[in-house]
């Protein structure tokens, strides 16, 4: 007798062979077939209050609801075996291949072969580091670096200058071609609500 794996020699499968004074079959019964009655039995009564499905399960004798279906259900669950696995293992991997991904890349998720990849929008936030300014617009609070020359025109309406508390001013900044730049870098600071817009 050939034995490829000590796990085959040392899987015993559980069995209830008495119950107090009580003997059952000689062979036992497995304690899998048990904990698969009372879930099928759980299920038999669960669906037993659902609308639809009470009026089928209540039309069964109870005799044949609460017990013939459910052994009969866990003996021929215990029986089946899947490639050597017990039906709860072997269901719960059938379950997870079919809800899985279908294809893998390494061990993440990816498209099927042959389906076009398109990638998402790229968010570019320019650093200053160019020769020129570009369109933006900023509320403060904040403080702004400006290194290319340029000319700042604030923009303040008269409610405004009255009540500071709707003092929301705008400052635009235009960029001067043909100016030297400056030789350092401006730095331009905004409270909160201030709006600089570059143009």
């Amino acid at each position: 007798m050939e034995i490829r794996s000590y796990r085959s020699v040392f899987d015993l499968e559980r069995r209830i062979y008495r119950v107090d004074r009580l003997r059952l079959n000689p062979s036992g019964i497995p304690v899998r077939g048990v904990v698969y009655f009372i879930a099928i039995l759980s299920v038999t009564l669960l669906a037993g209050r659902l609308p639809l499905l009470g009026v089928a399960v209540g039309a069964l004798p109870w005799y044949l609801r609460d017990l013939g279906l459910p052994i009969a259900s866990a003996a021929v669950l215990t029986v089946i075996r899947v490639e050597g696995r017990p039906f709860h293992l072997a269901a719960q991997a059938l379950i997870r291949y079919a809800t899985g991904p279908r294809y893998l890349a390494g061990t993440r998720p990816c498209t099927a072969p042959g389906q076009r990849w398109y990638p998402d929008e790229i968010l570019m936030l320019p650093d200053g580091s160019d020769s020129r300014l570009r369109q933006l617009r900023y509320t403060g609070p904040g403080a702004v670096l400006v290194t290319t020359a340029h000319e700042r025109v604030e923009r303040r309406t008269g409610l405004q200058a009255r009540w500071p508390i709707f003092d929301r001013s705008q400052l635009i900044l235009r960029e001067r071609s043909g100016a030297p730049a400056p030789a350092r870098g401006q730095v331009i600071v905004l409270a909160r609500g201030a709006r600089l817009r570059v143009r």
